[in-house]
């Protein structure tokens, strides 16, 4: 989910990119992609075939674009947010809470 903290309401329209770090070269590699829709969520980011294997996953939000529809110009361009996935974990939620000047996640259910 994304959630616009300054509208107060679910971010639609931001484009999200997926990618998994390579153990051996340390390489990111893109695996999925979308928009977040009008709940700010990004149900597909994934293929339906693809597992969630251990390992480092970057979450990559154009919030520059969001905003910019909105004529406001953010401090933070793009958010990143990195997550380490574990074994035997197949299910990972990450909220992120925006606004043009500030930005949070966490760990959600």
């Amino acid at each position: 989910d994304v959630l616009d903290l300054a509208a107060g309401r679910a971010a639609g329209g931001i484009a999200v990119l997926l990618e998994r770090r390579d153990g051996r070269r340390g390489e990111w590699k893109m695996i999925g992609e979308g928009d977040t829709d009008a709940d700010g969520r990004l149900r597909t980011l994934m293929p339906e075939d693809a597992s969630l294997e251990p390992g480092q996953y970057r979450l990559i939000f154009d919030t520059r674009t969001y905003f910019a529809a909105q004529s406001v110009r953010p401090l933070y361009p793009t958010v990143i947010v990195v997550i380490e996935t574990m074994a035997g974990e197949t299910h990972y939620h990450v909220p992120l809470l925006v606004s043009p000047y500030g930005c949070a996640t966490y760990r959600g259910s």
